[in-house]
């Protein structure tokens, strides 16, 4: 995914001149040609996000398109006031790209881990927050969305999925198959190991990409009120949406995604994902526990 947004910010700072692009010490190399020959617009702001976010907010008043490029706990936890006051106050249309979703610089260390982005901004009004599974599923976000004079947060991972490519579309979740027995949510890159488990069963299976606005309207469409919830981040980050779609109805909500905890354990990032179960193992359990209860899934 990372090739594919740098080749996009290339192409774009080349042909459209109202665009500008800013990073943290990161990602500069591979566009070391651009950065170079259109410093005007193409720029490198060393590790000062919160002031990177705000110098955004002001190219965007003043009509240019902004994209800024780092790091995902450190765009979002450390520039927070920034884009609270500069960003969702003042309505402005700036594309913030994050790199290290969740786990993903899990040799890292705590420091690097960000699995709170989404319950994070989408407690914010006037933002939008767009998971893409796949880098040409980041590519068609992208273009949906950059000029649409929005603040737009876009978590890109090292981990896309492998064997499903959807055609999304901005703000609307995709039904990848229908189905009666339960309602499984796909997010993002979740999506590879819940079609391992769902594919052909009685349920459906609704892939998001776009986590705000959040699609309650083809979520309410569905037949079933068992949901399984496949998050790749702390799990329960929809759930105010969920109970929402369905407010006064009697719904069953279980979940597959991280636990809301601090991660002291040490690893490469498939260590993590076996420990903390984000697996195709793991969902089939939770579903057979959803439709059928905890006797029949023993």
């Amino acid at each position: 995914m990372r090739r594919t947004f740098l080749s996009k910010v290339r192409n774009m700072i080349i042909e459209e001149p109202d665009t500008v692009f800013m990073t943290v010490d990161i990602g500069m190399w591979a566009i070391r040609d651009v950065l170079r020959d259109y410093s005007d617009r193409c720029m490198n702001f060393g590790i000062c996000e919160d002031a990177m976010m705000s110098i955004a907010a002001g190219m965007a008043k003043g009509g240019l398109v902004p994209t800024v490029f780092g790091i995902q706990p450190y765009l979002i936890e450390r520039a927070l006031e920034q884009i609270k006051m500069d960003l969702a106050y003042q309505k402005c249309g700036v594309n913030v790209v994050g790199t290290g979703a969740a786990i993903d610089y899990s040799k890292y260390g705590y420091s690097h881990y960000c699995a709170e982005d989404v319950g994070v901004i989408k407690q914010i009004p006037n933002v939008e927050f767009i998971a893409p599974g796949t880098a040409d599923e980041f590519n068609s976000l992208f273009e949906q969305t950059y000029r649409n004079g929005n603040s737009t947060f876009f978590r890109i991972s090292d981990h896309p999925n492998k064997k499903n490519d959807i055609n999304v579309k901005f703000g609307k979740a995709t039904v990848i198959q229908s189905g009666c027995d339960a309602t499984v949510i796909a997010v993002s890159n979740m999506l590879d190991d819940v079609m391992e488990v769902c594919e052909g069963k009685n349920v459906t299976v609704l892939y998001y990409t776009t986590l705000a606005p959040f699609d309650k309207e083809t979520l309410k469409e569905c037949p079933s009120r068992k949901i399984l919830v496949c998050e790749p981040h702390f799990k329960g980050s929809l759930d105010e949406d969920i109970l929402d779609t369905f407010e006064g109805e009697s719904i069953v909500v279980r979940h597959v995604g991280l636990p809301r905890e601090i991660y002291r354990n040490y690893g490469i990032y498939q260590d993590k994902i076996d420990y903390y179960e984000l697996n195709s193992e793991r969902i089939k359990r939770e579903l057979d526990l959803l439709i059928y209860g905890e006797h029949k899934s023993n």
